[in-house]
């Protein structure tokens, strides 16, 4: 079935009519991936095996890596589109009603007689530190037959997921061919994530990320062979309190995370995205990008949920120009010496 309005339009996943939707013309950023309906568990500390542990709260809220950027886009002003698929669920209805409340122009494909992605997320009172424990049916995996080109066309920016890597790989292609900026937001090795890696401009990865793809534990060293081997622009990994290093080919750049008072942060990388695009469409330089989302990111810990507190734009510069800082992670004779041995001809072949 498809339904159309400029903020949601849901097709089916038997494809029947898959290619009769349109979007608005132009926008700020489209965003294809992951949704998820969230249920954050506050507890006293994490429970120890075989133990009994009585929750602070329970509540049920949006989430998903590439919904929740999209959200937190559309908060500061730009225009954002949403490419997701859903279950013919609650936790579905739930997901386009939340991007219909705010303003993402949205393209869902409604897998039938199944569940949306759903995930329970443990939060440790004391620190906000979280556990998520998913579930994802394999029948609302995102297919490249699901995409529309029409959904990419018109965008100065796509945001991508690594979780169905040929359809992101096919929406970057498009992209490419369409001379849109590809930024991804990476996790695990996936199968096929390579491919996507080709057509991707801003590869911005967890801190596990670079070791499960290269097998090196040194961020240091596997950010410049990841980057030469797939010719970015940047990429660059999230390091959680600690901030972000990133890579461009010459130089390290390590921007040190803020300090806050964390309630939970889930959805800290996801709000750092979502930053990291709205920057790179001010045409910020790189080290104004870096503190604006770390500062975003930190912000969004200080409340419940993947989008808990996605701040105002003046919070969040305050926050960059006066916060505290985390500790370093890595010492500016380190990171020099590092670019000297990633520039070397050895570690070029």
């Amino acid at each position: 079935r498809l339904v159309s309005d400029w903020s949601s339009d849901v097709c089916s996943s038997d494809l029947s009519s898959m290619n009769s939707a349109t979007s608005s013309l132009q926008v700020d950023v489209v965003g294809a991936g992951i949704n998820a309906t969230d249920t954050i568990i506050h507890l006293p500390h994490f429970p120890a095996l075989d133990s009994k542990v009585e929750l602070i709260s329970a509540d049920v809220k949006p989430g998903g890596q590439v919904a929740s950027a999209m959200v937190a886009c559309r908060g500061w002003g730009l225009s954002a589109r949403y490419v997701g698929k859903i279950g013919d669920d609650e936790a579905g209805s739930f997901q386009m009603a939340e991007m219909q409340r705010v303003g993402v122009e949205a393209h869902w494909i409604v897998a039938q007689g199944c569940a949306s992605q759903t995930s329970f997320i443990l939060v440790d009172e004391r620190s906000g530190e979280r556990t998520v424990l998913w579930k994802r049916d394999p029948t609302i995996a995102h297919h490249p037959e699901d995409l529309n080109r029409e959904w990419i066309r018109g965008a100065k920016v796509l945001l991508v997921d690594g979780h169905d890597t040929e359809t992101a790989a096919q929406a970057a292609i498009w992209a490419r061919e369409d001379g849109i900026l590809v930024v991804g937001d990476l996790d695990n090795r996936d199968p096929g994530v390579e491919a996507l890696l080709q057509y991707t401009d801003f590869a911005i990865t967890s801190k596990n990320f670079p070791e499960r793809l290269t097998g090196e534990t040194n961020l240091l060293k596997s950010l410049p062979r990841i980057f030469r081997d797939f010719k970015f622009r940047l990429i660059g990994a999230t390091l959680g309190r600690l901030g972000m290093l990133m890579w461009d080919g010459t130089q390290f750049l390590l921007c040190p995370g803020f300090r806050v008072r964390a309630v939970d942060t889930t959805g800290a990388g996801d709000i750092f995205h979502g930053a990291f695009i709205y920057g790179l469409l001010h045409d910020w330089d790189m080290k104004e990008i870096l503190e604006f989302s770390c500062a975003a990111a930190a912000l969004n810990c200080t409340a419940s949920g993947a989008r808990g507190r996605i701040a105002p734009l003046q919070e969040i510069e305050n926050l960059r120009q006066t916060g505290g800082r985390s500790e370093i992670a890595y010492t500016a004779e380190a990171l020099h010496e590092a670019a000297l041995a990633a520039e070397a001809p050895g570690a070029k072949q």
